[in-house]
């Protein structure tokens, strides 16, 4: 039996920590490093010694009780969030772990949250519960009030509780139960039942600085975390991470189904070398089996989230920070800074690289102040650049009131290919969809297959400021090809002028970023935020009291808030806490403003043209937008 398991916490909490300990306990590690003195087997990059944080995930193998489990130590801090996330698809279980010292906080819940999304089964584990204040009984009963679910106190083995809560799983046990003939393996099987499909959450507790504790958390996964893999079937990996090292590129995956080995064929590329890691050293391997991580050399095009096997299945990209900032750089050449990002954003997808030709800019979304200052250094020790950034700005989002029609052709000499779609508006979060109402008849399938992919490979330019479009269901209504001159780039470019064509024409919306804030801060100080916030325009969830501390929780746009963070530092002293957490888009509270503040010029932008190619005498000729329509070769 093998297994992936996560740890994964709330900054803070000793997550990695426990990693280590789990490492030394299974004779991995011949003594537990610490993140304090920077000598953590995981946490191995320079810039995490340095600053006391994980940044990467980073993976290791160890095995218990004659069990292999593949272990992945996932960054805490917020700024580091979509590093997690992509982590969080390869498990097969997740430690989560929570400060009986601090409690349930806003990290913990978007973990709880996402963890759930996938479907991933989860173990508690309250560490520090030999810090002063610490309070594992009442942290216990904030997992039940504010997570939700069922929780299992097995902190004291398996009591009369914990065999009554195995009882409930199902009729076998019940019966069991009832009966007086149940052993203690009957109970730890119904629980590892109920643990897998998440209609139960175990719960250990002890520190993991003093070891105290993590054999029976050990014992525990060991029980409950149990999962089959078929290595006989066909070959299927999922890739969760990216990384450079001395040039190669390496690719983090877990092997879903079948057996993967050196020089083996993945998607059309060779797989040059397997690799397994235990922090920043590896072992070559000669194969890696179903339920397995492993790292590779010699693909150039999986990136993390991807699924491959014959073929590359594209995962769902995640959606950018709310924050952009610009790259300044200036004795630089430009294409030398894009080059640069482009390589930062292979290994951080999110990063979202965007230049803007005029006035000749460079931009990446980004999570926070940490996140730029540790670009800042790979920029430094990685690529010699003396990078610095602006001031952060939201990232709007565009979208449309109404449904709107638009239309592309493209037919310079020996190539031809003309497209007429519907843009509807779609519910919000929705990102952009696809179908089609073109008869087969009409258009091949082929074809329409291949103008779906173009309508959703890439990052449509809205036309008030170039935002992102998003929340727009796309319908193809017709479509042409010629037998000879028509080329798969041919529809490509069709489709990227008549969703353009469409956007020039439609009523639209600019979409401004949201936050969800936590605010823990004393009495005293309590009025004065509310106060501050109701001006910022912030919707307040009633305030909860804390003993000593009062916590406001509610959302408020990403651009109210961001002057907000210092003040609130100013005004608090040290004696509070100010978490903020991505939370969606609504239309901007001022619309007209931001337009004129960014000021951008749709019929300037080159690269992103409304315009259509028609053939005029033997050569290619441009239509302006407006024309376009009367001039296509279908007439709806």
């Amino acid at each position: 039996m093998r297994a992936v398991v996560g740890v994964v916490a709330h900054v803070d909490a000793g997550k990695t920590t426990l990693s280590e300990q789990l490492l030394y306990r299974c004779g991995v590690l011949r003594s537990c490093g610490r993140v304090d003195r920077g000598d953590a087997c995981l946490d191995f990059a320079p810039v995490e010694r340095q600053r006391g944080v994980t940044v990467y995930a980073a993976q290791a193998v160890f095995s218990h009780s004659g069990h292999d489990y593949f272990l992945l130590d996932t960054p805490g801090h917020a700024d580091f969030s979509p590093e997690t996330d992509r982590c969080l698809d390869a498990l097969d279980a997740a430690i989560l772990v929570v400060s009986a010292a601090d409690g349930v906080q806003a990290g913990t819940e978007r973990l709880w949250s996402a963890l759930a999304a996938r479907g991933v089964p989860v173990v508690c584990f309250l560490n520090k519960t030999d810090c002063p204040g610490a309070d594992p009984d009442g942290v216990l009963a904030q997992l039940a009030c504010r997570l939700g679910g069922s929780f299992c106190d097995l902190r004291r083995g398996l009591t009369d509780q914990v065999r009554e809560a195995a009882a409930e799983t199902g009729e076998d046990a019940l019966e069991a139960y009832l009966s007086g003939d149940f052993p203690d393996e009957a109970v730890w099987t119904a629980l590892s039942g109920a643990v897998m499909r998440r209609a139960l959450f175990p719960v250990f507790a002890g520190s993991a600085l003093a070891g105290e504790g993590v054999e029976a958390l050990l014992d525990g996964v060991d029980r409950l975390c149990r999962r089959a893999y078929d290595p006989a079937g066909p070959l299927e990996i999922l890739a969760y991470q990216v990384r450079r090292e001395k040039g190669s590129r390496v690719v983090f995956c877990k092997v879903l189904s079948g057996t993967l080995r050196p020089r083996q064929l993945l998607a059309g590329e060779k797989v040059h070398e397997l690799r397994r890691y235990v922090g920043g050293k590896w072992t070559p391997l000669d194969r890696a089996e179903a339920g397995e991580l492993a790292a590779l050399t010699g693909l150039r095009d999986l990136r993390a989230g991807d699924r491959a096997g014959e073929t590359v299945r594209a995962g769902a990209r995640q959606a950018p920070p709310p924050l952009q900032a610009e790259v300044l750089c200036p004795d630089v050449p430009a294409s030398r800074l894009l080059e640069v990002f482009r390589l930062l954003e292979d290994e951080e997808p999110t990063l979202s690289v965007r230049w803007q030709e005029t006035p000749g800019q460079l931009y990446i979304a980004v999570q926070g102040a940490l996140q730029l200052e540790l670009l800042q250094a790979a920029a430094a020790d990685r690529f010699g650049l003396q990078v610095s950034f602006g001031e952060g700005q939201p990232v709007y989002q565009e979208t449309i009131a109404a449904p709107v029609r638009g239309c592309g052709h493209f037919e310079p000499l020996r190539h031809y290919a003309e497209v007429h779609l519907l843009l509807e508006p779609g519910p919000r979060g929705s990102g952009v969809t696809f179908e089609s109402r073109c008869p087969t008849d009409a258009l091949a399938q082929s074809w329409q297959r291949l103008i779906k992919t173009h309508v959703l490979e890439r990052r449509h330019a809205g036309a008030l400021t170039g935002a992102p479009l998003t929340d727009v269901n796309v319908v193809l209504l017709a479509g042409r090809a010629h037998e000879k001159h028509t080329e798969g780039g041919d529809f490509r470019q069709a489709v990227y002028r008549a969703v353009r064509q469409a956007l020039f024409q439609a009523e639209s919306v600019l979409l401004e970023p949201y936050y969800r804030f936590t605010i823990e801060a004393g009495p005293s100080a309590a009025g004065r935020i509310q106060s501050d916030l109701a001006q910022r325009q912030a919707r307040c969830e009633p305030p909860e009291t804390l003993g000593e501390w009062v916590r406001l929780r509610g959302r408020c746009p990403v651009a109210a808030m961001l002057p907000y963070s210092r003040e609130f530092a100013a005004l608090i002293r040290g004696r509070g806490v100010l978490r903020l957490e991505p939370d969606g888009y609504e239309p901007c509270r001022d619309q007209e403003a931001a337009v004129q503040r960014i000021g951008y010029d749709r019929e300037r932008d080159t690269e992103n043209p409304a315009s259509s190619v028609f053939c005029d005498h033997g050569a290619g000729r441009t239509v302006p937008w407006q024309d376009a329509p009367g001039r296509m070769h279908i007439q709806l």
